[in-house]
């Protein structure tokens, strides 16, 4: 009965790992964030039709949520993004933002594919708790140049064409977008937790 029950439980979790990782697609980032500064990479998460990003990251027991959402507020607004929602109670925080990135034209993936300047808009909401926050990237558009103008597309869009399986060519040049965004974002949020957690690098050599 024991052994029938212990293989019942492990096939049930079998299958919620795999329904989990079925909606979940995460790129590798090639950054130049020191391993000491780096709070992760970001996972881009795939609901239906819809792509962003989302984690919850722990903070110093000592620092509770009233100081998270004062340096929180701090660190976007000198970041210049435009907060639409602040509410302390509440434990929110939403900004929006235009970035133009690559503005040199940058050559990924060991210098074959080169990713041309591009500009893109998103929201970033940000939940918090004593102990921890989490942030949400979402609503994610890119605008890419074209010889008419530019394209605007989705990260959904361009995840659903990073996963190409007719084209290897539009496959990698998407990926290659979603690479260079990634690796912005991870920066964003490691100098987001940073600033959060305030904690001062001491070098004797002052």
């Amino acid at each position: 009965m024991k052994t029938s029950l212990l293989s019942f439980l492990l096939a049930l979790m079998s299958v919620m790992v795999f329904a989990q990782d079925k909606n979940v697609s995460t790129y590798p980032i090639n950054s130049n964030i020191p391993d000491n500064l780096r709070v992760d990479s970001v996972r881009l998460h795939v609901d239906g039709n819809n792509a962003y990003y989302q984690r919850v990251v722990k903070v110093d027991s000592s620092i509770n949520e009233n100081l998270i959402y004062i340096r929180s507020m701090q660190f976007m607004a000198s970041k210049n993004f435009q907060q639409t929602y602040g509410y302390e109670e509440e434990g929110k925080l939403i900004y929006t933002t235009t970035q133009d990135l690559n503005i040199n034209p940058v050559k990924v993936n060991d210098d074959r594919d080169i990713v041309e300047p591009y500009t893109v808009q998103f929201a970033i909401t940000i939940d918090l708790k004593n102990g921890r926050y989490r942030y949400t990237i979402h609503n994610v558009t890119f605008y890419l140049p074209t010889e008419s103008g530019n394209r605007r597309e989705s990260l959904f869009d361009i995840y659903d064409k990073a996963s190409n399986k007719d084209s290897k060519r539009i496959a990698r040049d998407a990926a290659s977008i979603i690479k260079s965004f990634e690796t912005y974002i991870t920066m964003l949020t490691t100098e987001l937790h940073r600033d959060i957690e305030q904690k001062l690098i001491h070098n004797a050599k002052f």
